[in-house]
């Protein structure tokens, strides 16, 4: 999508709801599947039309997603709206398929000590198995979105090399050719030069593929990095419900950034989202009574509700 104007700002931006599975997954209180599928109901009825509902991981590691068969077969399917799933490993793969999941998010990280402590691999380990989850999805008619975790640095900003993102997206792109590239700022460690920098040099190789950002707001940066990032190409983000979210296996990573946030800031600059932020507020206030927490992390859900 180019510029709409001289401002280098779009007039659409697409928002990709991942509270399901990153809002939910570190959360203590398991929430039962129907009430997953109204949450999720109720966000296409908000207008959202690609939401990430499960991952397919060990229950022992992440008990939130044990239900992810279940929940699957529970889903009111819609023409317009895509449903997608994460796995880490062929075996995420295989159970992502044989529950109907047709676009499947496959990533690795950047970092080693990340990867080690994530899916127990080493980055090439990690690469090695990536190839052939890329090949398997393809032979189950999934499309693939491939992410790199960590592309920001995982403890450190300095601690994850810029050049190791970009060669792992030019093979995802140009030798695996996945429909679409994400780069998670998994730790919340990316700042808007950096970021910036990042993205000068994969937007141009993606060839017009769609680049997406996964950011946290660990450090308060989250949407400061959405505006660089659209002043740098990117129009599709990764945003999750009261800004719900973070890695189990980064002890001080917090929630994505805000899904109603987001769409509040980009449509009080003219952007477009086609989500209803009404409707999003009343999601962020359900999710309070469901996990039994008095606020959530995002800012805006308050502040749309009437007093």
């Amino acid at each position: 999508m180019p510029p709409a104007s001289k401002n280098e700002f779009p007039t659409t931006v697409e928002i990709i709801e991942v509270g399901p599975r990153d809002g939910l997954q570190r959360e203590p209180v398991i929430i039962p599947v129907a009430q997953k599928v109204a949450l999720i109901n109720a966000l296409v009825d908000a207008g959202l039309k690609r939401i990430q509902v499960t991952s397919f991981v060990h229950p022992r590691l992440v008990p939130q997603m044990a239900d992810a068969e279940a929940l699957c077969a529970q889903l009111t399917h819609h023409p317009d709206v895509q449903y997608s799933g994460l796995a880490l490993n062929l075996k995420g793969i295989e159970r992502a398929y044989a529950a109907g999941i047709k676009h499947i998010d496959v990533s690795v990280s950047a970092s080693e000590a990340h990867s080690l402590r994530n899916a127990n691999r080493t980055v090439s380990e990690a690469l090695a198995e990536y190839d052939k989850m890329v090949d398997r999805a393809r032979s189950c008619n999934m499309t693939v979105r491939g992410g790199i975790q960590c592309a920001f640095g995982y403890l450190d900003p300095a601690d994850v090399d810029p050049q190791t993102v970009v060669n792992i997206a030019s093979h995802f792109l140009n030798e695996l050719d996945v429909d679409e590239l994400a780069l998670a700022d998994s730790s919340g460690m990316a700042n808007p030069i950096q970021l910036t920098n990042l993205l000068q040099m994969i937007v141009p190789m993606s060839n017009g593929k769609p680049v997406i950002l996964h950011l946290h707001d660990t450090r308060g940066m989250g949407l400061a990095n959405v505006m660089a990032a659209m002043r740098s190409g990117v129009y599709t983000f990764d945003t999750s419900f009261g800004g719900l979210g973070g890695c189990p296996f980064i002890t001080d990573a917090t929630g994505n950034i805000a899904t109603e946030d987001t769409v509040y800031m980009l449509e009080q600059m003219g952007i477009e989202t086609g989500v209803d932020l009404q409707k999003l507020a009343h999601i962020a206030q359900d999710l309070e009574r469901l996990l039994g927490k008095p606020t959530l992390p995002g800012k805006l859900y308050k502040l749309l509700l009437p007093a």
